[in-house]
């Protein structure tokens, strides 16, 4: 008879929800009652609000049970959990709960039900069809085949991923480089982590297509320190890889080759901006350099390089494999496929919720994410990381969007939305912006450095009611003078919370809200 299947998530989140206490106990309560059992580590689901989220593998399918404690673990083998019983903690078949069976889950479609360091699992499901295809198109064929898939930068940017490839390729070099930016920094964000920690092989997987793609021979993977289990789950995967000559010389027998390596940043946000990044992997501190030359001319070590999002190389994969056109018909207007929408904050409901382009904005607070943990009214939200704008609720109709978002002089970043209830001081919060960029500037330029300062003084003035209409006034020029001459995106992205908020919710810093025209 066969060995009954059980999953125990050892994500970052289920393991601080106390992952690795369940699945000591449950590994305990089997050998007691003398019952044999595969107990797979796996990763998250994506559903926060139920892990640690124990699954079961049954003739019906995978039966889910959560949140499960510790003291849990008793009543559930009594119960006849490896049977898939009824119990208060079951969710019933995981895949038919309603926050994942509406997704469009691409990239993420492996997330949760593999066991991440196995390249049997991986290859079983779907994993390593897209290299083997790329190495039969060969380089220029597989980067036309990104570019058709209309696939772009999915760390805030949304610079086309294959123009990119396709000018590396171009550019003159005895060496060329990929570099994956794995240094997510941004609040209420973990898509990176969830894949380095739940699929590892995917990236792998993908950096190597961009590396036959465009020539490259050498890959990095900046990640955070703030990732130690995703790092330790990457570098085993990478050493699994080469051992299976996925990586190394002669991959598949292709004749071509490709190695890569973990690296690990210090906790500075701005490293997450490219090309302090690439100062930062040389070994330097991480200042930002000035473009151009671009990277993907005069990149690491001055060598044309790919630097791409976790996410977009992530995605490389699942496009090789089911082809550019496929990936481009989902999405709306020049923001094709689908986007790893994480979901935080002051939320019921929080996670990751994996989507094509053009879902509206309310329908990700409310309908999938079940409204505020709260219960209070929803004030706003705050669309891509830190330095990104807040969306009052009258503008929920936005489809999630590039362009939609920038319309609103909003950003959609790396994905991720951060939900605020009617309790939240966006003065405040606007406040916590101009410090952020103050403690996090590389200090290069002098409208981030100085500019970031002198905005949090006058944000304090505002709110004491110093002078308020003069410092608004100087708080709106500051803003404009830092998108505008701000020599990356920390400094020039800042003033986006900041204006919105001002803008948005002018009670908050004391102003009297603006009436519409018909009522003035």
């Amino acid at each position: 008879m066969k060995s009954p299947r059980i999953f125990v998530p050892n994500d970052a989140t289920a393991v601080a929800c106390g992952a690795d206490r369940v699945a000591r106990k449950l590994e305990a309560g089997l050998l007691a009652r003398g019952i044999t059992a595969d107990i797979t580590r796996n990763g998250s689901r994506g559903l926060f609000w139920l892990e640690p989220l124990i699954e079961v593998e049954t003739e019906r399918g995978r039966i889910g049970y959560g949140p499960v404690k510790p003291s849990d673990i008793e009543d559930l083998l009594h119960a006849g959990i490896l049977h898939g019983a009824d119990h208060p903690l079951c969710v019933g078949l995981v895949d038919e709960i309603p926050y994942l069976k509406k997704q469009t889950r691409l990239t993420f479609a492996r997330i949760g039900i593999i066991d991440p360091l196995s390249l049997t699992d991986y290859k079983a499901h779907g994993g390593y069809r897209g290299l083997e295809r790329a190495i039969t198109l060969g380089p220029s064929a597989t980067v036309e085949e990104v570019v058709e898939s209309g696939l772009r930068g999915r760390g805030g940017a949304g610079f086309p991923t294959g123009i990119k490839w396709r000018t590396v390729a171009a550019a003159p070099a005895d060496q060329r480089y990929i570099v994956c930016n794995a240094d997510e920094g941004d609040s209420g964000t973990f898509a990176d982590r969830l894949i380095m920690e739940a699929d590892p092989f995917c990236l792998i997987e993908g950096m190597t297509i961009a590396g036959l793609a465009v020539g490259a021979t050498k890959g990095y993977v900046y990640s955070r320190s703030e990732y130690p289990l995703a790092f330790v789950v990457m570098e085993k995967a990478i050493e699994k890889a080469r051992e299976a000559g996925l990586l190394g010389d002669n991959i598949l027998g292709s004749g071509l080759s490709f190695d890569m390596e973990m690296r690990m940043g210090a906790g500075a946000y701005v490293c997450g901006e490219e090309t302090a990044l690439l100062e930062s992997l040389e070994g330097k501190r991480g200042l930002v350099r000035a473009k151009p030359p671009l990277p993907a001319h005069k990149g690491l070590f001055q060598k044309p390089t790919v630097i791409n999002n976790l996410v977009s190389l992530a995605t490389v994969p699942v496009i090789l494999d089911k082809g550019g056109k496929y990936y481009r018909d989902f999405g709306m207007g020049r923001s094709r496929g689908t986007m790893p929408i994480q979901i935080a904050g002051n939320i019921k409901f929080g996670g990751l919720f994996e989507t094509a382009f053009g879902i509206p904005l309310g329908e990700l607070v409310y309908d999938i994410g079940g409204g505020t943990a709260s219960g209070r009214p929803v004030k706003a939200v705050q669309a891509g990381g830190p330095l990104g704008a807040y969306l009052p609720t009258h503008q929920f109709d936005t489809p999630f969007d590039y362009e939609a978002f920038a319309a609103k002089d909003a950003l959609i970043g790396h994905g991720g939305l951060v939900v605020f209830d009617d309790t939240a001081d966006l003065a405040d919060m606007a406040k916590f912006a101009m410090e952020f960029c103050a403690h996090e500037s590389c200090g290069k330029c002098t409208p981030c450095r100085i500019g970031s300062t002198r905005g949090v003084e006058t944000i304090d003035k505002v709110i004491a009611g110093e002078k308020r209409e003069q410092n608004l006034a100087l708080l709106t020029d500051l803003c404009h003078t830092m998108k505008l001459g701000s020599l990356c995106a920390l400094g020039g992205f800042t003033p986006y919370p900041v204006l919105s908020a001002l803008n948005h919710f002018p009670e908050d810093f004391g102003v009297a809200p603006k009436l519409p025209a018909a009522a003035e």
